[in-house]
């Protein structure tokens, strides 16, 4: 069984922790479940706003209670019984979070659902998950709450790519939700006692952990007001919501800091009410990180990693570390072990392995890749990283053939496969090139088809009818040798993003 690594030095609070007889460390004194939770911030702050769709209606907290009520009465008019799983394929708004409460409160198990997924996309994950209702219009009905659920019961499946090309469900217990609201709160550092002076704006898709675990879910427990962004490229209703309506925490992806700080309104835009900056989802440089900092001088910077099987945060570089140690993604969530599984004897560097509360169950219906995953209690997470003697975590390359792209996995295996069957393509890679705004784009190295030419536009239109638009390469290479390949016939891709010039995307 793995050596937990030294924590070095600990800047989050560790008071109030447990650990079991199965090594987790656990917070004490959570919540029974999620329904629980929100029940208390009802019962707390009812008369505060609980979440503004902007542009769109605005609802307090009983209201919110009141109206998920009613859809969970409707869910089980139809048929949804607790433990039976839902699909929530609705865009970010007040309806996917009334969809998401209403579901809890039926004792259902949402299923997040990509909304830039291809309908084939969609339904896989659908099929998969043997979701028995798909959200359409919200139902209505009688209202419902179930009150008994356990920590440890299922509240959520999120799905990840896969290596194979199939996603793989993470299923998310309560407590797993639980223990990452109080990761966030610890590490952040938000005041408990702010109750609905706290404010946050999502624009990160709610079918992400980071916008519903990282941003909704901590919310709603300290009361806070949410403003939820339909359009996440909306800048100036993100802007003007900032400044309009005090938001003092900010979570997103570097892109979108790139952008925003850019933005003809930004300068003359008061910001001064904003507390926190979080980042994170997709690789940033060091240049990067302190243009933030420069950017919102008066907030805490900080830079949260995980994954959706960690329920979203592992790690998070605090403020004080975060312009000296910009290339870090930093210490340890409170209950998360990390271990540095086979570390190279001179650079240290080997697969990450994650041990926690927040670590999910398990992938649902695929016994195979969970006991591969998880294997003694520990996470391996595919990503290949380094700790130092601090007990800084650095991640220095994925094991995993995935791109980051702004935020959005792409695993390239799935790319080469609608590559594949493309006009004229023989071969085809799939790389990710380097991008200064979305940490990584998606490139593709082609090979033709014996002496066919290849029609760029042509096999791009043949990858769009079959891919989500973030999974498309915007770089293509045309390469008249063959790919270079080991012994073993797989693709030697360092070699060929050496031998490879990108030049200008196609989009």
């Amino acid at each position: 069984m793995p050596e937990p690594a030294p924590r070095g030095r600990n800047p989050f609070d560790t008071s109030g922790l447990v650990r079991g007889s199965d090594g987790i460390a656990r917070y004490t004194n959570r919540p029974g479940s999620l329904v629980e939770m929100l029940r208390a911030t009802v019962d707390r702050v009812g008369d505060g706003l609980a979440v503004a769709e902007i542009g769109g209606e605005r609802v307090t907290y009983r209201a919110l209670w009141d109206r998920a009520a009613r859809v969970a009465g409707g869910l089980r008019a139809e048929g949804v019984q607790p433990g039976d799983r839902v699909a929530i394929r609705l865009p970010n708004g007040l309806d996917w979070v009334l969809a998401f409460w209403g579901s809890q409160l039926a004792g259902a198990v949402v299923v997040p659902v990509n909304t830039r997924f291809k309908d084939s996309e969609a339904q896989y994950v659908i099929d998969d998950s043997g979701a028995s209702y798909v959200f359409g219009a919200l139902p209505d009905g009688e209202p419902t709450a179930v009150e008994d659920l356990g920590a440890d019961d299922l509240a959520a499946i999120f799905y990840t790519s896969g290596t194979t090309g199939f996603p793989k469900g993470a299923m998310t217990s309560h407590s797993n939700f639980l223990a990452n609201s109080e990761n966030a709160v610890r590490c952040v550092g938000l005041d408990r006692e702010a109750g609905n002076d706290l404010a946050t704006i999502i624009n990160v898709p709610l079918f992400h952990v980071t916008g519903c675990n990282s941003q909704l879910i901590v919310s709603h427990e300290l009361g806070g007001r949410v403003y939820v962004l339909a359009n996440p490229l909306d800048l100036e209703g993100f802007l003007r919501t900032a400044s309009e309506e005090h938001v003092d925490m900010l979570t997103s992806v570097p892109a979108i800091y790139h952008a925003l700080t850019r933005h003809p309104a930004f300068a003359e835009t008061d910001l001064s009410a904003v507390r926190f900056v979080s980042y994170g989802g997709a690789p940033i440089a060091a240049s990067a990180v302190h243009q933030i900092m420069e950017a919102f001088p008066q907030a805490r910077v900080g830079n949260g990693f995980g994954l959706t099987e960690t329920s979203s945060l592992t790690s998070y570089l605090p403020h004080e570390e975060a312009a000296e140690h910009a290339d870090s993604v930093g210490f340890a969530m409170p209950v998360c072990d990390l271990a540095i599984d086979d570390a190279d004897s001179e650079t240290g560097v080997g697969e990450l392995l994650v041990r926690g509360s927040n670590v999910v169950q398990g992938y649902w219906g695929k016994p195979d890749a969970t006991a591969e995953t998880f294997v003694d209690g520990w996470l391996h997470t595919g990503d290949l990283g380094r700790i130092d003697d601090d007990g800084l975590l650095y991640i220095v390359d994925r094991k995993k053939d995935m791109i980051n792209r702004g935020g959005e996995n792409v695993y390239s295996i799935e790319v080469e496969g609608a590559l594949a069957g493309a006009p004229g393509v023989g071969e085809a890679a799939v790389l990710g090139v380097p991008d200064e705004m979305m940490g990584e784009k998606v490139g593709a190295v082609i090979v033709p088809a014996g002496e066919r030419d290849v029609n760029v536009d042509e096999v791009i239109a043949h990858v769009r009818e079959r891919l989500a638009d973030f999974k498309v390469p915007q770089y293509v290479g045309l390469r008249s040798d063959p790919l270079p390949r080991n012994p073993g016939g797989k693709v030697l891709k360092d070699r060929l993003r050496e031998e490879t010039d990108w030049g200008d995307p196609l989009r």
